[in-house]
C-alpha cells in the first residue's frame, strides 16, 4: 500500500483509468490527462492526424491504421466508437496470439481493457474504443462476461464494422484486397467458429479461381453473378498452389464445360465454405464429392470428333471389376468417370462432406495428439478415355502381376494429387520394378 504514495504509481492509474475525463486531473501541479476523448466529437471536426495520433496512443503503434471506423448510435444502445484495423498482423510474423485491442468505456471511465467480452474473439486484431453509457459503472469483469447489455453491445458492433468493410469493399476492392491479405485469416476463423456472423462475413471471404487474376481473390457474390443460367451450385476445389490445381484431374471438366472454380490454397479454406454451406441459396460443393454430376451444367467446349474413343462396355466394367479386386483393401468403390477428359484417373470422396484437405488436417491433428490418423477409404474414378487405362485393360489379359502393380502405382498416384498420403517406400519401390519392366530390365 505504500506505493500509493509515489507519484509515478499514482499518474499510472490516473493514466489507466481517468485519461479522458471530461475535466483536467492535476498532480503536483502537473495535467497527467492530456489526450482527448475523440469518440465524443463528431467525425468532421476531428483531422486526419488527430485520428492517427489517437489510433498511436490506444495501439502503441508507430504507424498509421489501414482502416478506421468512427459512429455514434443512440438505439438500440448509446454508443460511441472508434475502431481502426492496423497495417500488419503480428499473429503472423510469430509474435504469438494478440490481446483483443479494444478498451471498453462508460462515460468515459475504463470499464474493460483489452476487452474480451466488446468483439467476438476472431476480431481481437482491432484496435480502439467503445464508450456506452448504458453500461453501469460499477460493473465487475466477471458480470461482464453475461451481462445482456455486453452482449448487446457486442453484436451491434461486430455487425457495424462488418457492414463497414462490406462498404469498403465496393467501395475500393484493392484496398480491400490488402486488408485481406492481411487479416482475412481472422475473419475465416469467424465463420468457423461464429454462426451469427456467417451471412456478414460470406460478403467479405475472397479466393482466387479459374477466371480471377493471378493473386486476386474474388467474392462469392462476383462468382454467383457470373454464373452460366442454370449452374445451381458454387463449386470449388483445395490445392496447395494455383499451378497445382490446374495442372489436376478436378478441374479438367469445368473447364471443358466453361464453369468456374474457387481455389482453396489454404488448410482453412474447406473448413469456411463446409461450414458457409451455401450462398445466396447456392449450394457450396467441393469438385472432390463422388456425387458430382456436371452433366447438366456449362457448354461442352469439345465437340464429340475431338473425344478419345473408351473402351467398350463389356471391357470397361471388366476392368473396373478387376480394379475393385485388386485394389479391395484400399478403395471404397471403382467407377468409371463421367468428369475426366485427360487424366486416367482421380480419388473422390464417397461421404460427399470430408473433403481431402479438411481430412489432411483432421489427420495432422490427430498427429499432434499422439493418435492414429483415421484415413476413410476413397472411390477411385477411371477414364475408360484415357490410352493408360486402355493399355491397362489389356495388360491384365497378358501378364496381370505387372498389372497389379501399374494399378496400385495409379491408385498412388491419384492419391498424391488428391493431396493424400501414400507410403513413400512402398511407391518407390514399385516405381523401380515398373521402370525396369520398361526398360526391359
Amino acid at each position: 500500500a505504500h506505493d500509493y504514495d509515489k507519484k509515478w504509481k499514482v499518474e499510472g492509474i490516473i493514466k489507466q483509468y481517468s485519461t479522458f475525463v471530461p475535466f483536467p486531473i492535476k498532480l503536483e501541479g502537473d495535467t497527467i490527462n492530456t489526450v482527448q476523448a475523440i469518440w465524443t466529437r463528431t467525425k468532421n471536426e476531428i483531422t486526419d492526424e488527430e485520428y492517427n495520433d489517437f489510433y498511436k496512443f490506444v495501439s502503441n503503434a508507430s504507424d498509421e491504421p489501414h482502416y478506421r471506423l468512427h459512429f455514434s448510435i443512440d438505439a438500440p444502445l448509446a454508443i460511441n466508437a472508434v475502431l481502426f484495423a492496423p497495417k500488419e498482423n503480428f499473429e503472423s510474423m510469430g509474435f504469438g496470439r494478440v490481446d483483443p485491442g479494444v478498451n471498453l468505456y462508460c462515460q468515459r471511465i475504463l470499464i474493460d481493457q483489452h476487452s474480451e467480452n466488446i468483439l467476438p474473439e476472431w476480431l481481437r486484431f482491432l484496435k480502439g474504443v467503445v464508450d456506452s453509457e448504458d453500461l453501469p459503472l460499477n460493473i465487475s469483469r466477471q458480470a461482464l462476461q453475461d451481462n445482456a447489455l455486453v452482449m448487446k453491445l457486442r453484436k451491434v458492433i461486430t455487425k457495424r464494422f462488418l457492414k463497414f468493410l462490406a462498404e469498403e469493399a465496393k467501395r475500393d476492392s484493392d484496398y480491400y484486397l490488402d486488408f485481406w491479405n492481411t487479416f482475412g485469416i481472422y475473419l475465416k476463423e469467424g465463420v468457423t467458429s461464429d454462426y451469427e456472423f456467417q451471412k456478414e462475413l460470406a460478403q467479405l471471404v475472397r479466393f482466387e479461381s479459374s477466371r480471377s487474376e493471378d493473386g486476386k481473390p474474388t467474392s462469392l457474390a462476383d462468382y454467383v453473378e457470373r454464373m452460366a443460367e442454370g449452374q445451381k451450385e458454387i463449386y470449388y476445389i483445395n490445392g496447395p498452389n494455383r499451378a497445382a490445381i490446374e495442372a489436376g484431374p478436378y478441374v479438367e471438366m469445368f473447364n471443358k464445360k466453361d464453369i468456374e472454380i474457387i481455389y482453396t490454397m489454404e488448410p482453412i479454406d474447406d473448413f469456411v465454405l463446409n461450414h458457409l454451406g451455401e450462398f445466396d441459396g447456392k449450394k457450396l460443393v467441393s469438385a472432390d464429392r463422388a456425387d458430382l454430376d456436371l452433366s447438366k451444367s456449362g457448354t461442352d467446349k469439345k465437340s464429340d470428333e475431338d473425344k478419345e474413343e473408351k473402351l467398350s462396355s463389356d471391357a470397361g466394367n471388366d476392368l473396373v471389376a478387376w480394379l475393385k479386386k485388386t485394389l479391395d483393401d484400399k478403395v471404397a468403390d471403382v467407377i468409371e468417370s463421367k468428369r475426366l477428359v485427360d487424366s486416367p484417373a482421380m480419388i473422390v470422396n464417397p461421404d460427399g462432406y470430408m473433403t481431402s484437405s479438411m481430412e489432411r488436417i483432421m489427420a495432422a491433428s490427430r498427429m499432434e495428439k499422439g493418435l492414429t490418423p483415421e484415413a476413410s477409404k476413397k472411390n477411385l474414378e477411371i477414364n475408360l478415355a484415357s490410352p493408360l487405362i486402355k493399355q491397362l485393360a489389356d495388360l491384365v489379359k497378358s501378364d496381370e502381376s505387372f498389372a497389379s502393380d501399374v494399378a496400385a502405382q495409379i491408385y498412388d498416384n491419384a492419391m498424391i494429387q488428391a493431396g493424400l498420403v501414400v507410403d513413400p517406400m512402398v511407391m518407390v519401390e514399385r516405381n523401380y520394378k515398373i521402370l525396369n519392366k520398361a526398360v526391359g530390365a
